[in-house]
């Protein structure tokens, strides 16, 4: 009997939830079964009974690989492959081999550039992000630790908006005054009023504010018949750094409250929906959301909610390679016990190895070269732990043990956001050896406060 060659079918790639899902219960196996270390990469085949090739497949995140692989790979770990685990992905063109990619290096810092050869997509977050947004009132939440790659990621989606030609305001809350989070009303004026000038409109705040009807209220009626009655396209907003609002739960309540109702406005069908449809929401934070927030009044469990994860191994690989670097994959995980999977550190490491300021080598064994390089981030990371000293405490005992310790779980959160600890549960570890060896030193009460301990 005649038989289609399409008969069989095309492999799989995990999706971002399956990942995460693949990688907590890894970590949990690495705190329990392998004193909080990294399973390398043999140690990992051996108990998936995979081949290491295949496992880099698996890692890659872009590759596709046969569903018996990641059944094989899940139930290593007690887990069951589910159907939102994983994607058939369609067909590509042969993408630019890494190697084909002729540039300098490129210094990290900030957003990466829309035109970079040096950023790696984390697939398929980019595409399934990149489309959300054209759906009609939609709401993407991007959460990830410092430096993860939120902005950047955050810039490709407003690209891709605007190419379909979407208006794009995007609100760095960081550039606001101490004195716009005094009160809800100074604060969502001043929000009108930002959004009113980025799409060149007028202010007409005094035309819409009546204090019998509330803030919300009034914010609601000056965006609905002020601002999006006079625009004919969608309008992304992208509300970057978030977690500032998070230090006045007196306005945090409302506002998030706010986004959240204007989510359901396009939802209900009634005559204003089609104008809240325009509204497209991206909301980008770093910490845990431990405010108190009513579950029907927040947008934190509604819309399409993005972890960025830390990158895996073949990515780091793939970036290397970008810088012109020919490594094996024990170099590569050499790095990344050095400085964990932050893209930030990883480029960091790759742009002056490129550059021949340093070598792996000299990373790996802490060399002073090492810390030179990291000492801006370093400096950051140490001031905001001497800005809370409930941080520095907990950390301090995190550094100074061989195993997990357990923290309160707020200040695990803060510590997660900072990219200073990997966490299961509230059980903590330090997310790396720089962070590890480096801290361990110079968070003794007789150094802390000394800026000699960052060369």
């Amino acid at each position: 009997m005649y038989q289609s060659k399409y008969r069989r079918r095309r492999g799989v790639i995990l999706t971002s939830p399956g990942w995460n899902k693949l990688q907590e219960a890894k970590s949990e196996a690495e705190f329990n079964e392998n004193s909080g270390y990294r399973y390398t990469l043999e140690q990992l085949s051996d108990r998936t009974g995979l081949a290491v090739d295949t496992l880099l497949r698996v890692h890659d995140g872009s590759t596709s690989v046969d569903k018996q692989t990641l059944k094989r790979y899940f139930s290593a770990f007690n887990l069951i492959l589910e159907a939102s685990d994983y994607y058939c992905p369609e067909p590509r063109n042969k993408e630019l081999e890494p190697n084909d990619i002729d540039t300098e290096p490129e210094l990290p810092g900030g957003q990466v550039p829309l035109d970079s050869a040096f950023y790696i997509e984390r697939p398929p977050i980019e595409s399934r992000t990149c489309e959300a947004i054209l759906q009609p009132g939609a709401l993407i939440r991007i959460k990830a630790p410092q430096q993860m790659g939120k902005t950047s990621l955050m810039a490709r989606i407003l690209e891709r908006a605007r190419k379909q030609g979407y208006q794009t305001v995007v609100l760095n809350l960081k550039l606001a005054d101490e004195k716009v989070f005094t009160d809800l009303d100074r604060f969502l004026q001043w929000f009108c009023a930002y959004v009113s000038r980025n799409l060149k409109l007028p202010n007409k705040l005094a035309d819409y504010w009546d204090e019998i009807f509330g803030s919300n209220y009034n914010t609601t009626d000056y965006f609905e018949n002020h601002l999006l009655a006079q625009i004919d396209s969608p309008l992304v907003l992208a509300l970057d750094d978030v977690d500032r609002i998070f230090a006045h739960p007196e306005i945090a309540s409302d506002f998030f409250g706010l986004l959240r109702a204007w989510y359901e406005k396009a939802k209900y069908g009634e005559r204003s929906s089609n104008i809240w449809q325009k509204v497209r929401l991206i909301v980008v934070h770093s910490t845990e959301v431990y405010i108190p927030l009513n579950m029907n009044q927040s947008p934190f469990n509604i819309g399409l909610s993005i972890e960025l994860p830390v990158f895996t191994s073949a990515q780091v690989q793939d970036l290397a390679q970008r810088h012109g670097l020919n490594w094996s994959m024990q170099n590569v995980e050499q790095l990344i016990n050095f400085v964990g999977g932050n893209p930030h550190l990883i480029r960091l490491a790759l742009y002056h190895i490129s550059t021949q300021d340093i070598s792996l080598e000299q990373m790996w064994q802490t060399d002073v070269s090492a810390v030179r390089i990291y000492s801006d981030h370093l400096r950051h990371q140490l001031s905001n732990l001497q800005k809370y000293p409930e941080l520095k405490t907990a950390f301090e005992k995190v550094v100074k043990v061989s195993t997990s310790v357990e923290l309160d779980l707020v200040q695990a959160f803060k510590l997660q956001s900072m990219g200073l600890v990997h966490l299961l549960g509230n059980m903590a570890m330090p997310s790396c050896k720089l962070y590890c060896q480096y801290f361990g030193v110079c968070l003794s009460d007789s150094n802390f406060n000394t800026n000699e301990q960052i060369v």
